[in-house]
């Protein structure tokens, strides 16, 4: 299949489970289209089982692995969702929590990353190196599955700004952090060197460069939008912002998620206030609603279809469901640490610990990560792990945090 017949496809399949969610289940969309896609692909494995001689899943089976998950969503999707988010978190609001969100998506991306991989390594045996690298991509929580799930909750604003902004940068964080291990754990020959030293300057090339990739573009680009007053001209510089600027980052080898979440961010508060009218501001706002809505459909369908890439085995499932609670305590420890350093200058609001530990969801990004590890011996059991915790944050966390919520975090707002 082409790359427009494989579109077309996802593009009809989400609109047709989003429909039957809308119809039967009644969930949020994103969870729900991922439940039917789930439902859909274990309904085919089971077929196949009860008749061999359909051969349903292993025809859903080639479609799924003729998509690339980790290049769709790494190098195609992820730019566009991360910059759609940080469009609607402004900075004036990110800076009343920054202390918060700068510890808890760098302190707290490698505790968790640390804890998980000592228990990886304790319950499975595996090298310390791999288990690292499992803490790596199973630490980020997903923005685009917290960040559809905050849309469900009613969260005082400073919360939802926290969770917001740590899951944005803890997301481009963890991706550096991973790929930082991945070269000492697969050395490879890169021009970074090997050792300490040799992670500490990529970690710094790829964090601080997109960084400062994402401030120069999105002001560039800032500044050619307060010359013009055409809404669709303007919607059209900000696409061009979020795609040429992501596949620019991979091209200069610095972190292309941070790069998207710094641009986002100049372009919806500095950009917002200063070079747009009000109606360009509608413009730009509904179209990249529409454009995280259709993507959000689109790759929690194909989390739903990754059944069909993950090489399950029965034996695994056992370790796959403990490492569920090895993923939650990783998650309570990267935000209990930081929010016990800070208390002595911030003041939190009630059941942050909580509500940011049961609400920091894992999703896309920690499957596409997964896929990309080189073949060994130990990537079947990282794979069927990472499904596992991803599938259950989604569904059962993503289903609950809103009553957890409202159930601890009644007082009014203290941040």
């Amino acid at each position: 299949m082409n790359i427009l017949q494989i579109t077309s496809l996802l593009i009809v399949l989400a609109g047709a489970f989003g429909a039957i969610n809308y119809l039967f289940l009644k969930l949020p969309s994103a969870i729900g289209i991922l439940v039917v896609a789930l439902l859909t692909s274990l309904a085919a494995l089971l077929a196949d089982m009860a008749f061999p001689s359909v051969q349903i899943a292993s025809g859903i089976r080639a479609v799924i692995l003729d998509i690339d998950f980790s290049d769709a969503l790494l190098e195609g999707m992820l730019g566009l969702l991360l910059f759609a988010g940080a469009l609607h978190v402004k900075i004036s609001d990110l800076r009343a929590v920054w202390p918060v969100v700068l510890v808890m998506a760098t302190v707290g991306v490698a505790l968790s990353t640390a804890v998980i991989g000592i228990g990886f390594h304790w319950l499975t045996g595996a090298p310390i190196l791999i288990a690292l690298l499992f803490g790596a991509l199973i630490s980020p929580t997903d923005p685009v599955a917290v960040l559809g799930v905050l849309r469900e909750a009613n969260l005082r604003k400073s919360l939802e700004t926290q969770i917001a902004g740590e899951s944005l940068f803890n997301d481009g964080v963890g991706y550096v952090v991973f790929l930082v291990l991945l070269g000492m754990a697969f050395p490879h020959g890169d021009a970074h060197g090997s050792g300490l030293a040799g992670a500490l300057r990529l970690f710094t090339q790829e964090a601080l460069g997109g960084a400062v990739l994402g401030v120069v573009l999105g002001w560039l680009v800032f500044r050619v939008m307060r010359r013009i007053d055409d809404p669709s001209l303007e919607v059209l510089l900000t696409l061009g912002l979020a795609f040429g600027g992501y596949e620019l980052a991979i091209a200069l080898h610095v972190s292309a998620p941070i790069m998207a979440v710094c641009a986002g961010l100049l372009i919806g508060d500095v950009g917002a206030k200063h070079g747009m009218s009000a109606e360009t501001r509608k413009y730009v706002e509904a179209f990249w609603m529409l454009i995280d809505e259709i993507l959000n459909a689109v790759l929690f369908l194909l989390i739903g279809f990754e059944v069909f890439a993950v090489a399950f085995d029965t034996s695994l499932l056992v370790t796959s469901v403990l490492s569920i609670a090895l993923a939650l305590v990783g998650r309570l420890v990267a935000v209990a640490v930081p929010v016990f350093m800070l208390k002595p200058f911030q003041t939190f609001a009630p059941g942050v610990v909580s509500i940011m530990t049961w609400g920091g969801l894992k999703g896309g990004i920690s499957v596409a990560l997964a896929l990309t590890l080189p073949d060994s011996e130990w990537k079947p059991l990282i794979l069927t792990m990472t499904y596992v915790i991803v599938v259950f944050s989604i569904i059962v966390q993503g289903l609950t945090v809103a009553q957890l919520a409202n159930r601890v975090g009644r007082e009014p707002d203290l941040v």
